[in-house]
């Protein structure tokens, strides 16, 4: 499976020497007496945080890699959940986690050796608390009353977890698309914790045109009529314009190259059209639409609008350079390698460079991979075999 469409390569069954098995998630209450402070101004305050974690933490709890979510995933990054709750209760069941073939035994992120925290983040709808959690000041979902959050507050949010665990240090901090962004966030805004950073599919920042279609998305669902600005949770969701904004976001995922050899014009079981302007036509139609009804039974409108913001705020070299990404640069202390492929146009090769460029300006340690493929943007879960050979010489090399 993949938090994005595309299917792994590899799935180990829960008794395979190199899966971790049957995973639970696990919950910890944090801001509890004081308000968690936003970057949007908005306080909030308790959180539930949703977390798992793999392995075995050392005695000195200094062999931990933290590892980020991309938009639609949740903190179940690994092994088998024996009794999935909530929206994703359908999709979990008889599924490992979405990066599951990178953590285990003797896999990339080995668990024999590193111990592994995956958290949901903060506006999310898979655990921790969000738009469709209950407010304590009202006894009713947020909705858009939930504070506005960003990159940085989801960096902070990790680090309020790491030392409730008492944990000081990172060997690593790993993540594709968002969760490549966090990342790099980490690595800037505690230089002193964060020993490496493996930014896969991410930049410092989102491309205009990458901007563009994530307010396509929230438009969609906006306008849809069931929106209600936000209060829908009593009565129908906007799924109708969440599909329009899951299709949309599936598309930047492929490239294509990869949508043409998987779909090409081929038509939807027929041999020829049936010259129809409201049904399905064409395989590429019938897959957007899979994925939009597949997607719409688990996933909150509201986190859609909340994280895909989020997302767009994140600009790396304003945030810490003053707009100089030369100056961002220099403020990373952490090993680092950025991984772009050929055909990701959500986060092209060419904005990856200018990351990597702009820290080889500051000389810091930095190593680039820019990996052939025509799976797009998704080819960072899709072309494990690669990506796994990265990461384990990056882990290795410690």
């Amino acid at each position: 499976m993949s938090i994005d469409g595309e299917p792994l390569k590899e799935m180990h069954p829960p008794d395979h020497p190199q899966s971790v098995g049957w995973t639970t998630a696990k919950k910890a209450a944090l801001f509890t007496e004081k308000l968690f402070e936003l970057d949007s101004g908005g306080k909030i305050g308790p959180v539930e945080m949703e977390y798992e974690t793999y392995g075995e933490l050392s005695h000195n709890k200094d062999n931990v890699i933290l590892v980020c979510h991309a938009l639609t995933g949740d903190a179940h990054a690994a092994g088998w959940d024996p009794d999935p709750q909530g929206p994703l209760r359908q999709y979990r069941r008889n599924k490992p986690g979405w990066w599951d073939s990178m953590i285990g035994p003797g896999k990339a992120i080995d668990t024999d050796r590193f111990y592994v925290v995956c958290v949901n983040v903060l506006g999310s709808c898979y655990g921790t608390t969000g738009p469709s959690s209950i407010n304590p000041a009202t006894s009713r979902p947020w909705g858009m009353s939930f504070p506005v959050v960003t990159v940085g507050d989801w960096a902070r949010q990790q680090v309020e977890l790491l030392d409730l665990l008492g944990v000081t240090s990172l060997k690593a901090v790993v993540g594709g698309s968002m969760g490549g962004q966090m990342a790099l966030e980490m690595a800037l805004a505690y230089p002193d914790r964060v020993e490496g950073a493996i930014i896969l599919s991410a930049g410092h920042r989102v491309t205009t045109q990458g901007l563009a279609f994530n307010a396509v998305g929230r438009h969609s669902i906006i306008h849809d009529a069931n929106f209600n600005n936000g209060n829908y949770y009593d009565s129908r969701r906007p799924l109708a314009g969440l599909a329009v904004a899951r299709m949309m976001a599936q598309i930047t995922y492929l490239s294509e190259e990869s949508m043409g050899f998987k779909f090409g014009r081929r038509l939807r079981g027929k041999q020829s059209p049936d010259f129809t302007l409201t049904g399905i036509e064409f395989e590429m139609e019938s897959y957007l639409n899979h994925q939009a009804e597949s997607f719409v039974k688990r996933y909150d409108p509201n986190s859609y609008l909340y994280l895909t913001r989020a997302m767009d705020y994140y600009d790396a070299a304003e945030q810490w350079g003053q707009g100089d990404l030369r100056v961002t640069a220099s403020k990373i202390k952490a090993r680092t390698i950025v991984v772009s492929f050929t055909s990701d146009w959500l986060f092209p090769p060419e904005l990856c460079r200018e990351l990597v460029s702009a820290m080889c300006y500051a000389r810091r340690p930095v190593t680039y991979v820019n990996i052939p493929s025509k799976y797009g943007h998704d080819a960072f879960l899709v072309e494990t075999e690669a990506v796994m050979r990265l990461i384990k010489s990056f882990l290795k090399n410690d």
